[in-house]
């Protein structure tokens, strides 16, 4: 059963929020092993009584780890079967760089390279 966009949205809206949740609250990551149907409804996705719940923390073979489009289509699957699976990857982890004295003291002067931080052609870049 394919989802109609607004449909589409609605899902995507509540995994990421299963995602976000999962990631950064270790109480509901714990209730999300246990007690997926709950945690799962707290985050906008309710399933059917009957349903089968199933959370996969490593990705199979084949499946690209957090993959958008493998995860609606597999709650299209789940509409249709029964059967919802839900991929939720490790915490992803941010590269932080440190930031040279020189660079905080540009920052702190208001000092930007614009042409670093632009997302189109402009007068400051070309």
């Amino acid at each position: 059963m394919a989802l109609d966009p607004q449909q589409r949205a609605e899902f995507v809206n509540s995994y990421t929020r299963v995602l976000i949740s999962a990631w950064s609250d270790e109480a509901f990551s714990a209730k999300l092993a246990s007690e997926p149907r709950t945690a799962l409804a707290e985050a906008g996705l309710e399933l059917p009584a009957d349903a089968e719940v199933v959370i996969v923390t490593q990705a199979p073979d084949g499946h690209e780890q957090g993959n958008l489009d493998v995860q609606v289509d597999l709650w299209e699957t789940g509409l249709e079967t029964g059967r919802y699976e839900f991929h939720i990857p490790a915490t992803p982890t941010v590269d932080a760089v440190e930031l040279s004295e020189g660079d905080l003291s540009d920052v702190a002067a208001g000092v930007l390279d614009a042409c670093n931080y632009c997302c189109c052609p402009c007068c400051c870049c070309t």
